[in-house]
């Protein structure tokens, strides 16, 4: 009975890793090849200055068991640099890692990026899980060198960057996001009412890399209440556009504040702990209308949204997470719809 709900929660998994990436992506740049490794564990090793001249080359991707460390398990770092041209400056761009046994923290500049599954003592795999995470503009450094560190770790049997397309990936998808919100979000557990307006300090929360699950981004087994921020700019010229939010879909519940008002909902909140007729609609895609009065053009805008997660992932776990015009949006329904 164990291995059979073992092998359903897998193929949950499958399901909704596969569905969040079904992207349009191009290659850029190849990053498959030799990269620098060291076996343990040290926090060092993320930053883009460490001296990494001693380390080891092993070919990625592949087993670090066929690499000259066989039957090694626990902690190792992989460590590459590489340069970005100018010309993907205007580009929407992705890591691609293809996939890691069993789990990784992964790291752009010294940034954390993004990562699957859990580090011990609270041990979760993701070896089937395909890594792709999306790239911030604001830490990327284009006509220099650049600096990509993966921690992993290892339970048992192969382990490491294993298999599949590795590089830098350019998006060319069917909804043309005019702002792209994916990357960074700040974020917190608990409710607090307060956490919707503007001038909220949020300066102390946690930052997480959006869309992903909460889960894996350290909040492991965490079910309830936890709020998203995020401050962006909209020009001039695009907030004359009739404008929609989009979130991806939502494990489970949400509210979504602009500017410290309510533009939309999905779902009904627990009105307390113990109320079990909650609805959550994990499997609909959020897509809120801005009213046009709320937006300041030129000047900083804020998106708050608040989560309930009744159990399982929780939080914005995939999707399109980004601004877009009506047209625009009007389109990609169309071909939704198709």
């Amino acid at each position: 009975m164990q291995k059979r709900l073992l092998y359903i929660a897998m193929l949950f998994l499958m399901l909704i890793f596969g569905r969040t990436w079904a992207m349009n992506l191009r290659l850029e740049i190849d990053l498959a090849g030799e990269w620098l490794f060291e076996i343990g564990d040290n926090p060092a090793y993320l930053s883009p200055d460490f001296e990494d001249g001693d380390w080891e080359l092993i070919r990625v991707p592949n087993f670090w068991e066929n690499e000259g460390f066989p039957g090694y398990d626990g902690y190792a770092w992989y460590r590459l640099r590489f340069f970005l041209p100018l010309q993907l400056r205007d580009r929407v761009l992705y890591l691609k890692l293809g996939r890691i046994d069993d789990v990784d923290r992964t790291y752009f500049n010294g940034h954390f990026i993004g990562g699957q599954g859990s580090f011990p003592p609270k041990y979760q795999t993701a070896y089937d899980v395909k890594r792709i995470y999306r790239l911030d503009p604001e830490i990327l450094k284009f006509g220099e060198e650049n600096v990509v560190a993966v921690q992993v770790f290892d339970y048992h049997l192969g382990g490491g960057i294993a298999e599949g397309k590795v590089g830098i990936f350019s998006r060319h998808d069917v909804l043309a996001l005019d702002i792209d919100l994916g990357g960074q979000w700040k974020f917190s557990t608990g409710d607090d009412p307060m956490w919707a307006r503007p001038d909220w300090d949020d300066t102390g929360w946690a930052t997480i890399s959006v869309p992903n699950s909460w889960e894996n981004e350290g909040f492991e087994n965490y079910d309830g209440f936890a709020w998203y921020r995020k401050t962006l700019r909209i020009g001039s010229g695009l907030a004359r556009s009739k404008l929609i939010l989009m979130l991806g879909y939502i494990d489970d519940i949400d509210e979504v504040y602009f500017n410290g008002v309510l533009i939309g909902h999905t779902g009904r909140f627990p009105s307390h702990k113990d109320d079990w007729m909650i609805r959550g609609f994990n499997d609909l895609e959020r897509a809120y209308f801005i009213p046009p009065h709320l937006i300041r053009s030129g000047g900083e805008n804020v998106i708050a949204v608040r989560v309930y997660d009744r159990g399982g992932l929780g939080g914005i776990v995939r999707g399109y997470v980004g601004i877009t015009t009506r047209d625009n949006y009007l389109r990609y329904m169309k071909n939704k719809r198709e």
